[in-house]
């Protein structure tokens, strides 16, 4: 049994929107230029300026902007434009084509500057460009940086735009500072960079972003739990038997082979994205909507993570790595044939752990199972939270299998929220069957969601961190997981490659299960 609500409403944004009839209008008001350094890279072609020419064209953006490119790249500011057009023809499709007005008016306020990240001249020649920006367009003097560059160069960029007077103390405006993931690649690198940071920007000016936080699922499950009474006062130790949160890839490392033989899943996966979506799952409601509430609550969840007990980390951490196999019908390599892949890689490129929270709400005894793994049968991200079943049984024929209720908040490939219960099967006898009713985002509301970069995007021009990683957060999941981290690099595996592509990922995963009676849900 589907059901599916239906709400008629076109494909309109903004203010036009009858769904927002009433509401503020949710275009930015303040003018600002954003830098993207590293704007040759695949991040800013595929993602960061198809989102920033949608907020254009859906007259999000402030009427005074301005984007600078920074680059190694030696291009000219028309290179550099006709490149941009060419990324938001291929990967910015929903906005129609680059052209006519709106493009005219998006070009003309772009910018490149060619240089190393280290070289003074080059944050000289930065310094210029914004200058000419406040004139030219009115930006206020106000700028947000964007990191889309390779880490090692993360604390390079920030301490040269310190030299060069660029910061927050010297900015006309404000100034902030947006940076993506990996923040660090254990606990001690990530204080480090951390320590680096912090002499230039404080926190309220430090945007930690991760993309999985802005999709329009990990936004709703909040207003699921706390904005209906029939879910919360269930949550919690006493009808929730274990709570299961996947990220699955069916892709292989692609062209990021020599990162990826450096970081591994944990690292990619678990520590960032899986982590932060369990702390959604558990955390208590906040005081109010406040960004600093929000992140409060998700912190204290991992201060409550229970360490893994060094001595039994096989007993509550899997790693796995892909070998040759078949993925939607197409042969595909073994991890270690693919380039810039050690030929006797150590590397997992499948993950899951076992964590347990120790506070009231938990109690140490619903077992949180996170898992994350590339090559796999099928691109599937989902929380699964699987309730107790009932004490007794009254109803249903001999050999009537009872399913557990469960709640399955689906992120993607298909964005939905699904609720499975048990129901009588018609006829005579009592026999029950487990049912389910079924909420899609698409067809629910007649509209979609803002693809998750143009959120944040917004989020960071308008100074909004609620989705945005605060430092302590950062610092705590490390400390979850460095633990697992250092025994694997200590502890060769001795069975890589132990999982096929297009499989549902190693034996030991299973197992990971089974000691407890639990089984992952099938991808």
């Amino acid at each position: 049994m589907t059901t599916t609500t239906t709400v008629a409403a076109p494909r309109v944004d903004g203010e036009q929107n009858p769904l927002r009839a009433g509401l503020p209008s949710s275009r930015i008001t303040d003018p600002c230029t954003i830098v993207l350094f590293g704007a040759t890279g695949d991040l800013t072609m595929r993602m960061l300026m198809p989102a920033l020419y949608s907020l254009r064209v859906h007259d999000m953006l402030p009427a005074d902007f301005a984007i600078v490119g920074y680059s190694r790249t030696q291009w000219s500011d028309d290179q550099f434009r006709e490149a941009m057009k060419r990324s938001i023809q291929q990967f910015g499709a929903d906005v129609g084509a680059p052209e006519g007005a709106i493009w005219d008016d998006f070009v003309r306020r772009l910018s490149y500057i060619s240089g190393d990240f280290d070289d003074v001249a080059c944050y000289e020649s930065l310094r210029k460009h914004l200058e000419e920006d406040l004139s030219e367009f009115q930006t206020r003097g106000n700028v947000l940086y964007y990191l889309a560059t390779p880490p090692v160069v993360f604390g390079e960029i920030v301490k040269h735009l310190d030299l060069a007077k660029l910061g927050p103390e010297d900015t006309k405006g404000w100034c902030r500072l947006v940076i993506e993931k990996p923040f660090g690649t254990d606990l001690v690198s990530a204080r480090k960079l951390q320590s680096q940071i912090e002499r230039v920007f404080s926190e309220k000016q430090i945007y930690r972003i991760d993309h999985y936080l802005g999709k329009e699922p990990v936004q709703d499950l909040l207003a699921l739990r706390f904005s209906n009474v029939i879910f919360e006062p269930l949550w919690n130790y006493r009808y929730i038997k274990s709570v299961q949160i996947t990220a699955a890839e069916t892709v292989g490392v692609e062209q990021r082979g020599g990162y990826y033989d450096r970081a591994g899943a944990l690292r990619d996966m678990i520590q960032n994205h899986v982590i932060n979506l369990m702390t959604l799952v558990a955390m208590e409601p906040p005081v109010s909507a406040d960004a600093d509430a929000l992140r409060d609550e998700k912190f204290k969840v991992l201060r409550a993570t229970r360490p893994i007990p060094a001595g039994r980390m096989d007993e509550f951490a899997v790693r796995g790595q892909y070998g040759e196999g078949e993925v939607a019908g197409k042969e595909a390599p073994a991890y270690r044939s693919e380039p810039d892949v050690g030929a006797k890689s150590n590397t997992e490129t499948f993950a899951a752990v076992k964590l347990s929270i120790d506070n009231w709400r938990w109690g140490g005894q619903v077992p949180f199972y996170l898992r994350s793994g590339k090559r796999l049968k099928r691109k599937n991200s989902e929380i699964a939270i699987e309730f107790r079943n009932v004490p007794h049984r009254l109803f249903g024929e001999m050999g009537d299998q009872f399913e557990a209720n469960s709640l399955v908040v689906r992120i993607q490939p298909e964005e939905g929220i699904s609720l499975s219960f048990n129901a009588k099967y018609p006829g005579q006898a009592m026999h029950i069957r487990t049912v389910s009713m079924d909420f899609a985002y698409g067809s629910g509301f007649g509209t979609k969601g803002a693809p998750a970069y143009e959120r944040l995007l917004a989020d960071a021009m308008r100074g909004n961190q609620t989705l945005f990683t605060r430092w302590d957060a950062v610092e705590a999941a490390w400390e979850v997981v460095t633990p697992v981290l250092e025994y694997w690099e200590d502890t060769r595996a001795k069975d890589f490659p132990n999982y096929a592509a297009g499989s549902q990922g190693p034996k030991a995963a299973d197992e990971l299960l089974a000691r407890e009676g639990e089984a992952w849900r099938q991808l």
